[in-house]
Order: C-alpha cells, then structure tokens, then sequence
C-alpha cells in the first residue's frame, strides 16, 4: 500500500488554503453579501425573499449622504459623536498606557503583581466589562452615584441619559483599553537597549531629557501601529454603547456603529443600513491608507 505524498510546491498551498476558506467565509462573503443589500431596496417587504428586493443602484447613498435630509443629518451627527468619542478614547487610552509603562519600567517588589492587575480589565470578556460599569453608573444603586453621595458631590445624576452618557461612554472604552496600550508601550520599551540611558544618564541628561530624547522616538514604530489599531477599534466599537445602554442609545452617545444597527435592525431598511456599512468601511479604509501612506514616507525622509 503506497501514501500519496504532496509535492513541495503545493504544501504552502495546502498549509494556507483553511485560513484563506475561513477568510473567505468569515469576511469576504459577508461584505460582498452588504455590498448587495447597499445597491437593493431590502425592507420589511422584502424580509422573508430577500432576492425579490428591487434593484436602487446608488438611491441608498444618495439618501445616507443627502445631509439637508433627516437621515443624512442624524448620519453626520452621529459620525461627529463618533470622532470625538474615537479620538478621547485613544488619546486617554494611550496616555494612561504610556504613563503605566513608564513608571513601571524600574523594577521593584511587587512589579509582576502590579502589571498583572492593569491588565485585569482588558483580560475581562467585553460584555462583563461593559455590565459592570453598567451597574456602577446606574442612578439609583451604582457604586458611582454612592460614592457621590458618601463625599457630599451630589451623587443624583443619571450617567446613562443626557450628556452625561458621552462621558459614560468614553470612561467605559479608555478602562477596557488603556491596558491593551499599556502592554503595547511596555514590549516597545523593553525592547530599547539599556545602555542608551546609561550613557545619556553619564552625559548628564536628566529623566525628562531621556524621557524625550530616547524614548519617545525609539517609541514611535509601536506608537503609530497602536493608535492606527486603537482607532480602527473605537471607530467600530458597538459592543460598548449597546450593552451600556441597551437600545436606547441617547444621541449623545450615538455612534455610527449603533446608527447602522438601528437603520437596519429598527426601522427595516436594510439596504440602507448596509449603505451607511459601506460608506463607514470606505472611511477607515481612506484613514488606513493614508496612515499608511504617511509612515512611508516619513521612514523613507529619515
């Protein structure tokens, strides 16, 4: 009895092709799959056959990106909320992360035990992570409103309506994400040689000078992927603002991901959710190439 034995040339092939099937499956299929439903008038009418809904071109990006209209302007309104909450969240998120690494770059007793306990957070599965700021922030019992009234600040607020649950929001993702960048910022440092400071420290340069002469640059590669990845997770975070407010997201803490979802999920027109999909994918998509279009070139000038 003799065993087939592939040849060498196609054992990259075969060791590659379950992860391209998976892609395939997993991505590609489904955004063509939205792709579709953009250039359809897929609504309740249409639910239970999709392959009836009638063919609308580009009608539903003309209606997403028609801002003198309600839905192009609640789309604006809610790509504006979503931009602040997005550059808040990073720029906290990777400044809490810078300053924690940093400090914990000294060894001293207890530093493992410390690392391990920033990190609990992001070790949290996202869902219990959001259900207990969730708990915290609520009116009536949450430990936030408690702890108000205990110091005498008031402690009546509702931190989950108003204006109140941007602010909800944004505190939420920096907790759950400043551990990722605190760990990110950590590997880049440990990868700086050691000898750099000690020679900066013998030519008389202080904390803050190696601080902003050795550090920071020798920072950079792992700052710019991080805030790239940073942003492309806040930009399309929808598991933060549904679990902290259900699905009555207030406008303050509308972000696009949760407009999409109710465009499609709440008023059935999914078409024109799947348009707005588009649009969003497009945007990141720009950003990302221009990210990296500028990182060349900033590497090619140095």
């Amino acid at each position: 009895m003799t065993t087939s034995v592939p040849c060498g040339r196609s054992v990259p092939y075969l060791l590659l092709a379950p992860a391209l099937v998976f892609e395939i499956l997993v991505h590609l299929l489904p955004m063509l799959g939205g792709l579709w439903m953009s250039l359809h008038e897929l609504n309740q009418f249409f639910v239970r056959d999709w392959t009836s809904a009638p063919f609308a071109g580009l009608d539903n990006y003309r209606f997403a990106v028609d801002f003198d209209g309600a839905v192009g302007a609640e789309l604006l309104r809610s790509f504006a909320v979503t931009a602040a909450f997005s550059a808040l969240t990073v720029a906290f998120s990777f400044g809490l992360g810078l300053v924690a690494a940093t400090l914990l770059q000294r060894p001293f007793r207890g530093r493992f035990l410390v690392r391990g306990l920033f990190l609990v957070p992001y070790a949290l599965p996202v869902y219990t992570a959001v259900l207990v700021w969730k708990f915290m922030l609520d009116r009536g019992d949450g430990a936030v409103n408690s702890a108000l009234r205990g110091l005498g600040w008031g402690g009546g607020e509702f931190w989950l309506l108003g204006q109140n649950a941007f602010l909800s929001l944004v505190v939420t993702a920096v907790w759950r994400l400043w551990p990722f960048a605190f760990l990110a910022l950590m590997a880049g440092l440990q990868s700086i040689p050691a000898e750099l400071y000690d020679a900066a420290e013998v030519d008389g340069a202080g904390p803050g000078q190696r601080f902003r002469l050795i550090t920071l640059p020798m920072l950079r590669p792992v700052a710019r992927v991080l805030v790239l990845v940073l942003f492309l997770w806040t930009f399309n975070d929808f598991t933060v603002p549904y679990v902290l407010f259900d699905q009555s997201v207030p406008s303050a803490a509308n972000l696009v991901s949760v407009h999409v979802y109710q465009s499609s999920f709440l008023t059935w027109n999914f078409g024109l959710g799947a348009a707005m999909s588009t649009l969003l994918l497009l945007f990141l998509l720009v950003v990302v190439a221009l990210f990296l279009a500028l990182t060349s070139r900033s590497r090619r000038a140095a």
